[in-house]
């Protein structure tokens, strides 16, 4: 019975560190997601700023 205990306790500790690993890594990867978005909103801004600007030069052109 001595045993089966310690087992499960060496069992329950594992799980416990797991999840503290995962929820660490899960924080981790939501920051990294978050900036991922922005630089992906940063970079969509550049090219629709980029777009206008060509837009304009493409009416200065002549026919």
């Amino acid at each position: 019975m001595e045993a089966e205990l310690n087992s499960l306790e060496s069992k329950v500790a594992q799980f416990v560190g797991l999840c503290e690993r995962l929820r660490a890594e899960n924080i981790s990867l939501r920051q990294e997601l978050a900036a991922a978005r922005n630089d992906a909103k940063r970079l969509n801004e550049k090219i629709d700023g980029a777009r206008a600007k060509v837009e304009q030069l493409l009416t200065r052109l002549p026919e």
